[in-house]
């Protein structure tokens, strides 16, 4: 078992703050979901493995909050909808921006691939570390990157092309 210590841990907050706002998209959603993570890496600290990078496992913890938070949102959603029998509401405004630079291209990109991005070009994770953090084979880290670089090339240069809809029969 690694133990954490409090100076770890103070030098690992920025980054998985500033991790948390590209993927909340809002500052006190982010700030909610560094605490869960800290708290959950601290009560959770055996089960953190000698050989797995302390970076790589906060990241992990904060990724998998994040999701689980987003499971939850939509259960609640479908619940008030099925109840109110309304119409669920998007978050249309997001849809509609369109990317005037690198950084509204970047925050346009599926929340994996900014996650993805965010971990090798920003926090200099290794591949190896990432698919750890994200908890996916290496090969589908290298796929997904190239996807996600490829997208935010488009995106910047404003060359997208429509989503291709396929019919399903």
């Amino acid at each position: 078992m690694h133990e954490l210590n409090d100076q770890q841990l103070r030098e690992m907050l920025q980054r998985l703050r500033r991790f948390a706002l590209w993927l909340t998209r809002d500052a006190s959603s982010a700030d909610d979901l560094v605490q869960a993570t800290v708290e959950r890496a601290l009560s959770r600290r055996s089960q953190q493995r000698e050989q797995d990078s302390l970076r790589a496992w906060l990241f992990s913890i904060l990724y998998r909050q994040f999701i689980d938070g987003k499971r939850r949102e939509r259960r609640h959603a479908r619940w008030l909808s099925w109840f109110a029998r309304a119409q669920e509401q998007g978050n249309a405004t997001e849809d509609i921006v369109l990317a005037q630079s690198g950084l509204a291209a970047f925050a346009l990109l599926p929340t994996d691939q900014r996650a993805l991005l965010l971990l090798i070009s920003v926090e200099g994770l290794s591949y190896k570390e990432a698919a750890q953090a994200l908890d996916v084979p290496i090969g589908t880290v290298m796929s997904r990157l190239s996807r996600a670089r490829a997208a935010l090339r488009e995106l910047a240069e404003g060359t997208t092309a429509s989503p291709v809809m396929r019919r399903l029969k």
